[in-house]
């Protein structure tokens, strides 16, 4: 009876090559997965970004649009009003005070329809915040809002009657400053130039109706 002879083996080299190649495989693989894994997250990211940013200028544009010449008291009632448009200086917070119209007020709250609001720039974040009163109380509260973040400055300049731009607003000295019509005056137009992480600068000009 004639014998089968066995059939041949891997040897231990081919087996490592095999492996080896496997293992390559698998890590090309995994890069691939990896690599299309961050770049989704990084798209949604930047769509998120992208989101905050044009709700940021949507509401800063709505807010700007509706200002409205109201000066409001001081919690404390010695100070001097804060004028309808209170731009501070560069580097200070809030960044801008206004006093704006248009207040929705669907359910009849007992409430005025003029809103003062305020916007503050904190580790990146815009924040707005406002009040439910005009003329605030030491024991007023404000409502407050995250706008956007990965916000690395946000400056802002307004043009006058003269068509010259402003750094702050009320133009002026102190002793202008105070005047009641300084109080109620309001620019020709706002210059915002949000300083992103993302895109860069972006600049954003509001005309403010007369």
């Amino acid at each position: 009876m004639a014998v089968r002879p066995r059939g041949r083996g891997f040897t231990l080299l081919e087996l490592l090559v095999a492996l080896f190649i496997a293992a390559v495989m698998f890590a090309m693989g995994y890069a691939a997965i990896s690599q299309a894994v961050t770049s989704r997250d990084s798209l949604q990211q930047q769509q998120a970004h992208l989101l905050e940013l044009q709700t940021a200028v949507r509401v800063l544009e709505q807010d700007f649009v509706q200002l409205a010449p109201r000066p409001v008291r001081q919690a404390i009632g010695d100070e001097p009003a804060q004028a309808a448009l209170q731009g501070s200086v560069p580097g200070t917070q809030p960044i801008v005070a206004l006093t704006r119209g248009g207040w929705a007020n669907p359910v009849g709250l007992q409430r005025p329809g003029l809103q003062r609001v305020a916007y503050f720039l904190e580790n990146g974040t815009l924040r707005r915040e406002y009040w439910n009163v005009l003329d605030p109380t030491l024991a007023s509260t404000t409502a407050k809002r995250n706008l956007m973040t990965h916000l690395k400055a946000m400056t802002l300049r307004y043009l006058d009657v003269s068509h010259q731009w402003q750094e702050q607003w009320p133009p002026g000295t102190a002793v202008i400053q105070k005047q009641e019509w300084t109080l109620r005056q309001r620019p020709v137009a706002v210059e915002i130039t949000l300083d992103t992480e993302d895109w860069g600068k972006i600049v954003r000009i509001i005309e403010i109706a007369g």
